[in-house]
C-alpha cells in the first residue's frame, strides 16, 4: 500500500495565525508532520509526502524515518491526490493528512486494515482526515463537507465504502481550540512544539483551554 501526505509547505496553519507567528506555523506544521510520518513507519508503510514545495530535512523534521520520501507537487490538493489513487489493478493508496497531530500506529493500521473499497477516517465538521482506495473509479473531492462528497462519490461509483471511527484520526489541528487536544493527546513532537513556544493548559473553572504564558507573539 502507497501512503501519501500531503503536505502545503509555504503557507501551513493559516488559521492559526492569531496564536502564532508565521515561522511558529512553519515549524509547528513541520512537527506534526514528523509525528505522522513517525506512526505511518512504525504501522509499517513507507510514507510519500506530496509537497507544495522542497522541504529540508533539518530542524523537526531532522530525525524523520528514512523511509519517507518526497514528491513536490503544487497543484490542488484535490488534483495532487487524484493523480496518485490507484490505476485499474494498481495498489490500494491511503491519503494522510499532514495534520493529524494524535495519530497513533494503532489508530492507522484500524484504517489501514479495512477491506471496503474506500475506507474514510472523517474528521470533526465532515472533512476527510484519511482515507484507503483501492478501486480505480474513485477519485477524491476536497471542499467543505468532503466526507459526505466522498460517500456520494463512492455510491455513484458502486464502491463499498466504510467510515472509520477514530478520535485520533478524526481530531485535525486547524483552529486555536484544536490545540488543547495536542497537548493533552499527542503523542510526539508537536505538544513539546507548543511548550517550547510557552503554550499551557488552562482551566479556569470550565472548560480546558491552551494559554500562552507568554503575552506577546515573536518571531522565532
Amino acid at each position: 500500500m502507497q501512503v501519501v501526505v500531503p503536505f502545503a509547505a509555504e503557507t501551513p496553519k493559516t488559521r492559526l495565525e492569531g496564536v502564532l507567528t508565521r515561522s511558529e506555523r512553519l515549524r509547528f506544521a513541520r512537527a506534526m508532520l514528523a509525528d505522522v510520518l513517525a506512526a505511518i513507519d512504525a504501522a509499517g508503510h513507507e510514507p510519500t509526502i506530496v509537497s507544495t514545495s522542497p522541504l529540508s530535512f533539518d530542524g523537526e523534521l531532522e530525525s524523520v524515518p528514512s523511509s519517507v520520501s518526497v514528491e513536490i507537487d503544487d497543484r490542488a490538493l484535490t488534483d495532487a491526490v487524484d493523480a496518485r489513487l490507484p490505476d485499474r489493478g494498481g495498489d490500494p493508496v491511503a491519503v494522510v493528512m499532514a495534520d493529524l497531530a494524535l495519530a497513533t500506529p494503532a489508530a492507522l493500521e484500524s484504517l489501514f486494515a479495512t477491506d471496503a473499497d474506500v475506507a474514510i477516517a472523517p474528521g470533526r465538521g465532515g472533512g476527510t482526515n484519511a482515507l484507503v482506495v483501492r478501486t480505480p473509479e474513485f477519485r477524491v473531492d476536497y471542499h467543505g463537507t468532503s466526507y459526505l462528497d466522498h460517500r456520494e462519490i463512492a455510491r455513484d461509483v458502486g464502491a463499498s465504502l466504510e467510515a472509520v471511527d477514530s478520535f485520533r484520526l478524526g481530531t485535525d489541528v486547524d483552529e486555536p481550540d484544536d490545540l488543547v487536544e495536542v497537548l493533552i493527546h499527542g503523542p510526539g513532537r508537536a505538544p513539546d512544539c507548543l511548550r517550547t513556544f510557552g503554550f499551557a493548559l488552562e482551566c479556569d473553572g470550565g472548560r480546558v483551554g491552551a494559554e500562552r504564558l507568554e503575552n506577546a507573539l515573536s518571531e522565532t
